[in-house]
């Protein structure tokens, strides 16, 4: 009897240590699945933490991008508000020159030379600004406009088929392109 409650002492005591060694694997296991969960919950801050990290810098690399651009495109319009004529003057230059070879030309004493000259540099002039795009606004026998035309005199006593109409151009106006740059002067018929 004594030996069977030894045995059954020791088969309790077999089970209680047992117990206690699956309690400790289960203690074991529970704290190496929070140190998996831990894990698990590092990384996804980590991965959120690179996230925001490339997203700095991509942001960072826009701005400097945005402002590299709008430092460039305002030294493109400086110089095109400083260098914008330089077409035009290129253009001109040889009118310029045709008008100092005629100064300097005092050989001639003939007034029908001299006027035959300066009627070819005019129409040189004048084809040259219509290469620039620049056109004379036409006044003869056309009705008044004011998107054309700016009138500094009426003349009465014209007859009704004269009235609204540009009796004389004082002023001649032109357009660049299709923007009226100087209106023409004109006297309207009242």
């Amino acid at each position: 009897m004594k030996k069977e409650k030894l045995n059954t002492e020791e088969q309790e005591e077999v089970q209680i240590n047992e117990a206690a060694a699956e309690e400790t694997e289960s203690t074991e296991e529970t704290l190496s699945q929070e140190k998996e969960e831990d894990t698990k919950e590092t990384d996804p801050l980590a991965e959120a933490e690179e996230q925001i990290a490339k997203l700095k810098d991509q942001l960072l690399r826009t701005i400097a991008e945005f402002e590299n651009y709008k430092k460039r495109t305002l030294k493109e319009k400086t110089e095109l508000i400083l260098n914008g004529g330089e077409k035009t003057i290129t253009a001109i230059l040889p009118v310029l020159d045709d008008f100092e070879r005629a100064l300097a030309d005092t050989n001639t004493d003939d007034p029908a030379a001299i006027k035959e000259g300066m009627d070819l540099i005019f129409k040189k002039f004048i084809k040259t600004l219509e290469g620039l795009g620049v056109h004379k606004i036409e006044t003869e026998d056309k009705d008044f406009d004011v998107d054309f035309h700016e009138a500094i005199a009426m003349v009465p006593g014209m007859g009704d088929d004269k009235k609204g109409k540009v009796i004389d151009c004082v002023q001649t106006g032109y357009m660049l392109n299709d923007k009226v740059i100087r209106h023409a002067k004109v006297a309207v018929g009242q």
